[in-house]
């Protein structure tokens, strides 16, 4: 099944931690994407850029309108994600502690089953 690991980012939280926290973080993701494509489990990873850099299009009277910044307006925000193929949602959660973010406060990931992947009986 698959499980899409959503990275939150407070803007707050990162820019309070220190280099070498950063780089621990950093060398983590590796270390994490090192581990996940041995065991066949990371079909993509992204990280994305900071919301500042987002547009919505949506319908506003019948027209279609590009607005600027992100969707949702909260301090927290995606900051990327991996899409793993698992074998179920413990398995999921196993690999979300791995992520490196989660091992300092302010951070989080979110584990979501992928729909279309495991149809629409969830």
């Amino acid at each position: 099944m698959k499980y899409l690991l959503i990275m939150n980012v407070n803007p707050a939280t990162m820019a309070a931690l220190t280099d070498e926290e950063r780089e621990q973080i950093g060398h983590g993701h590796q270390a994490f994407m090192d581990t996940i494509t041995g065991t066949g489990e990371l079909i993509v990873t992204q990280a994305l850029a900071d919301p500042s850099n987002t547009v919505v299009v949506k319908s506003e009277g019948g027209a279609q309108v590009v607005t600027d910044g992100p969707y949702i307006e909260a301090k927290e925000f995606m900051g990327g994600f991996y899409l793993v193929e698992c074998e179920n949602q413990e398995r999921a959660v196993e690999l979300a502690k791995l992520i490196p973010d989660t091992g300092f406060e302010g951070f989080g990931v979110e584990v979501r089953p992928v729909m279309f992947s495991a149809g629409l009986e969830m």
